[in-house]
């Protein structure tokens, strides 16, 4: 077997022990339905060279990776100190007197003590006890920023993580939430590709010692229309310039733009690919073409309806 890749890590600035993060990791959102495929494709990311995985308590795959990191480690291929393990808090515990229930409930589904970042999911808080998704708008509730940011920073007094942060915060949403925060949050986990590349964003959290990790890396997750990354004929003459693939170009230019991403494979072949991208570079003339990209947002948001001021009108 091939030598595992050694990811290169970012420091989280906003964390109390300056942890750092492995700029790409394996996410484990909610298209799969086999709880085996699940684990195994876990104990190969593992072997490949992968230490950084993402879950959360709503995607249902918190058992599996449970189970996968633990025999990973009963088999000594890691030990605990090597992972970094992210989850996040779901709409209907986003209450300050659920929090801390809700991550100890985590905790003991994925056989952990801690984890290294929980991130509150969305700017939402809904009906506690009834999950649906998509979430129907009228359980929705309104959203107690400082109480539940306050038993976020409780959860990181209690050990039960090592960093806290948010997913899904607009700018606006981030401003409101540092107004009242005594720990600034670590990490803003949101939508980011070569179509929906979160400028403003990205300056925002820069300027504020907030990591951004990208979710839907390739503008993969929703099935309306053709994929504006991996059918774009461009970013295929970038590719073929480089011997590299659409996918390796779009990672690649995630991490030169500083920010940390979770790609979602459990196929052995691309989890390999999508780790090729430290060795290379793009050109100055790649990343004019990149940025004349025509911009939309793919994942609209969690509610149905759909919310008119969810993103704030930020682009």
């Amino acid at each position: 077997m091939a030598a595992a890749i050694e990811i290169p890590t970012k420091v989280l600035p906003n964390s109390t022990c300056e942890l750092r993060v492995p700029v790409i990791g394996m996410g484990s959102a909610p298209d799969f339905t086999c709880k085996k495929d699940t684990k195994e494709a876990i104990i190969e990311a593992i072997k490949q060279g992968y230490r950084h995985f993402d879950t959360a308590a709503a995607y249902g795959s918190e058992t599996a990776l449970g189970e996968a990191l633990k025999e990973a480690r009963d088999l000594g291929l890691v030990t605990r100190e090597d992972l970094f393990v992210t989850s996040k808090l779901w709409v209907t515990e986003n209450h300050p007197h659920l929090v801390v229930p809700a991550l100890r409930k985590s905790l003991e589904t994925l056989q952990l003590e801690y984890l290294d970042l929980y991130l509150i999911h969305w700017p939402l808080s809904s009906q506690p006890g009834k999950f649906s998704f998509p979430i129907q708008a009228e359980d929705l509730l309104p959203f107690d920023v400082k109480g539940v940011w306050e038993s976020m920073e409780e959860s990181l007094k209690l050990g039960l993580t090592k960093a806290i942060g948010v997913s899904n915060f607009s700018v606006k949403k981030l401003q409101n939430l540092l107004s009242v925060a005594t720990i600034r949050p670590a990490v803003n986990q949101v939508e980011m590709n070569l179509a929906w590349q979160q400028k403003k964003l990205r300056e925002f959290c820069n300027a504020n010692g907030i990591v951004l990790t990208a979710f839907s890396p390739l503008r993969k997750g929703a099935s309306r229309g053709p994929n504006e990354v991996m059918e774009n004929d461009m970013l295929k003459g970038i590719a073929e310039a480089h011997g590299k693939s659409i996918a390796q170009v779009s990672l690649r230019w995630l991490y030169e733009q500083g920010v940390t991403f979770v790609a979602k494979s459990y196929d052995k072949e691309r989890m390999n690919q999508n780790l090729q991208i430290f060795d290379w570079e793009l050109t100055t003339e790649d990343h004019q073409k990149i940025d004349q990209i025509k911009q939309n947002r793919l994942i609209p948001g969690p509610t149905k309806p759909q919310l008119n001021d969810l993103w704030d009108d930020e682009i």
